[in-house]
């Protein structure tokens, strides 16, 4: 890891930010709340030229609009995706759920919508580069630990979770998910207790963001019974059974 987030902050100038928006006063606001952060902003206007420079640059995160000339948004993120695991936030003035569970299951790792609070952005942004170098250095310093529930087996050192011998591929925020769900089986954890610990933030709970993404991994545990091992209790939250 080439640098460290310290105290939630990108203080050291190691941390560099892809922002590709077709619109450059969008790109202008980021890079100027983003740099005041001390991160380093890259920009791109389009698709073909945000995917060379995810090549060139190698990025830390993406910070991705939908609405691009030569290749959109999600088109650039399935090609992003066949190379790479950074962060991608979608930034978008499509705010239907419909869009937004489209954007997750092809990738994306949180779904800001149009128009936003730049200062949200900039936490957000934090927050997803904090977890996923967090959790990418775990598991050099980390002894090995197996979590069973059932029949799922989640190794905390590889970052893999096996079903019958199988491997189930999971995204960081499914993850810390299901490292949460199975290090306290029957217990409930509310959205804010999901939120924080699985994105790495206290900020506002973004509640479609949380649903779409429980929602996809319980179907990547069981497509023909999604609510198999994480059940939900209106009012209160969600839990795995034991």
């Amino acid at each position: 890891m080439r640098h460290q987030v310290v105290n939630g902050k990108g203080e050291d100038m190691g941390v560099k930010v892809l922002v590709a928006d077709d619109e450059k006063e969008i790109r202008n606001l980021l890079r100027l709340y983003l740099e005041n952060e001390s991160f380093e902003v890259v920009e791109a206007g389009d698709g073909p030229s945000t995917l060379e420079l995810i090549r060139k640059e190698k990025p830390d995160l993406c910070l991705l609009d939908i609405m691009m000339p030569g290749l959109d948004g999600l088109q650039v993120m399935k090609r992003i995706r066949e190379e790479s695991n950074i962060p991608i936030l979608i930034i978008s003035a499509r705010t239907a759920d419909a869009e937004r569970i489209l954007g997750l299951n092809l990738g994306a790792d949180d779904y800001i919508p149009k128009p936003f609070n730049p200062l949200e952005v900039v936490a957000r942004v934090k927050s997803q580069v904090r977890r996923f170098y967090d959790l990418g250095s775990a598991v050099t310093v980390t002894a090995k630990e197996e979590l069973t529930v059932k029949d799922l087996t989640l190794d905390t050192e590889s970052c893999v979770l096996i079903k019958d011998g199988e491997t189930i591929e999971l995204t960081p925020v499914e993850f810390k998910m299901m490292e949460l769900f199975m290090r306290s089986p029957g217990k409930v954890f509310t959205k804010q207790q999901i939120y924080e610990y699985a994105w790495g933030d206290d900020f506002v709970v973004a509640d479609n963001n949380i649903m779409v993404s429980i929602s996809k991994l319980r179907t990547k545990l069981d497509e023909e019974d999604p609510s198999r091992y994480i059940k939900t209790l209106r009012g209160l939250g969600y839990r795995m059974d034991k």
